[in-house]
């Protein structure tokens, strides 16, 4: 019975700014260019988490990280 690779964890910490226009800045410090801005907090965190996963997918097809199952959490600093 062949065995199923174990998944690799990470966590990716966002960290938050509110500007003095009242827009949110969400951060990955851990992904480098990986920022985005939103209305809300919530905004923004949507924006970022989606903006890593594509580069986390773009890196995958493009052999940069260890291809296999991988569990992403994303944690509000």
């Amino acid at each position: 019975m062949a065995k199923t690779p174990r998944a690799s964890k990470f966590s990716l910490a966002i960290e938050y700014c509110r500007e003095e226009d009242g827009r949110w800045l969400a951060d990955i410090p851990a992904l480098p260019g990986v920022t985005a801005y939103g209305l809300t907090k919530q905004g923004a965190a949507a924006a970022v988490q989606a903006l890593a996963l594509r580069l986390i997918a773009d890196r995958l097809e493009h052999g940069e990280a260890v291809p296999g199952p991988m569990d992403v959490s994303f944690i509000a600093a």
